[in-house]
């Protein structure tokens, strides 16, 4: 964690980094719109160079990556041999590196695998977090905060696609707008020895700074699956309509390969997320791993929360597949339990392709002007 950012006006910092500056909702707004920024103390960053970089990388994991071209930005997935999500990454090449942006909790061992499966080949994977940590924003926040520091060397910056399909990619959610469709958000490599330079000069020039609570937020409300919040021991990409950004369905064989094909092509994923729209008359969220039921029966769990700036509170799940998609939800609470409203993200057919409803979100407001 950077020290500087506790002293920060209102900065409320932890060991996964700044959390919030005293106004989560009001640091959310500022993000989306491109007037802040936020350091995502809660990333890491790993380094592969060599040759095969990208062949090597290619033949592990989900995504196509051999022809990734010099700033053209995706994800990939680690699977097991059974196909569940192990690890993920962001990922872009500049040429002579990939850079992976991982989320710190799985960053060691991401490494450790991959250092196991250099075999002969010219590739050279390395932890490279004590040099780069990684800033967050639009792209218009993100090109202000290098412009303002005075630097306008290169830098890596890798563009989040979600929710757009990528090449070789497959959506399961049919609602239209889908709520990530005007999702704008990028991620920069900073120097850790030039960050508190850049993050003065950004803030003297009117660029905010915001805490990872709203980033969380944004991300929740955009049904953008995450390795520390969705991923559990079960997890398959299709369940988290991951196959949209994080798995090429027509590349070369790979682990797991199997049975994100099977799954796929017989459509029956054995769980799949929801959206939640919360009863907000409480005053608490519920917690990751919180018991989702219908009536007295356990259905799934709570995998993220968050207060939304417009939404209210919101949450996504992790269900069986056989939940009815019109049923009534309950999630526990520390206060009691809350009332849940279910969007559907995958459907249980998740092969289908067939129009799913939106539900009109209850705590929507219209944005103050």
């Amino acid at each position: 964690m950077d020290d500087f950012l506790t002293r920060l006006p209102g900065a409320v910092v932890d060991d996964a980094g700044l959390q919030h500056l005293g106004n989560p909702l009001g640091e959310q707004r500022a993000l989306s719109v491109g007037r802040s920024v936020a350091v995502l103390g809660d990333r890491r960053v790993l380094a592969v160079t060599g040759e095969d970089r990208l062949s090597w990388l290619d033949s592990l994991t989900s995504q196509a990556l051999t022809r990734l071209a010099p700033g053209v930005s995706t994800e990939l997935l680690v699977l097991d041999p059974q196909g569940r999500v192990e690890h993920t990454a962001s990922v872009l090449d500049d040429g002579e590196t990939t850079w992976l942006i991982v989320d710190a909790g799985d960053a060691a061992g991401l490494l450790t695998w991959l250092t196991r499966m250099r075999f002969r080949l010219r590739v050279v994977p390395r932890d490279a977090g004590d040099e780069f940590t990684v800033v967050g924003g639009t792209s218009a926040a993100i090109e202000a905060f290098v412009g303002n520091s005075g630097d306008h060397t290169a830098r890596v910056v890798w563009h989040d696609p979600w929710p757009q399909i990528s090449t070789g990619g497959y959506g399961y959610a049919a609602v239209e707008p889908h709520p990530g469709s005007d999702r704008d958000w990028s991620e920069l490599l900073v120097p850790r020895a030039t960050l508190e330079q850049m993050v003065d000069a950004a803030t003297r020039d009117g660029l905010g700074m915001a805490g990872l609570i709203a980033v969380d937020a944004l991300r929740v409300a955009a049904w953008r699956p995450r390795w520390s919040t969705e991923v559990d021991e079960r997890a398959l990409p299709h369940e988290y309509d991951w196959l949209r950004t994080a798995v090429h369905l027509s590349k070369g064989c790979y682990r797991g390969q199997e049975t994100v094909a099977k799954v796929h092509n017989l459509g029956h994923p054995p769980r799949r997320i929801v959206a939640l729209q919360l009863d907000g008359s409480g005053s608490r969220l519920p917690v990751r791993g919180a018991a989702v039921r219908v009536g007295a029966d356990d259905v799934g769990v709570i995998t993220s929360a968050a207060l939304h700036y417009e939404d209210g509170p919101i949450a996504l799940a992790v269900v069986k597949r056989s939940t009815p998609t019109d049923a009534d939800l309950v999630v526990d609470g520390e206060d009691g339990p809350i009332a849940a409203a279910q969007e559907v993200i995958v459907p249980p057919e998740a092969g289908a392709t067939a129009s799913v409803p939106r539900i009109p979100r209850l705590g929507r407001r219209t944005p103050a002007r």
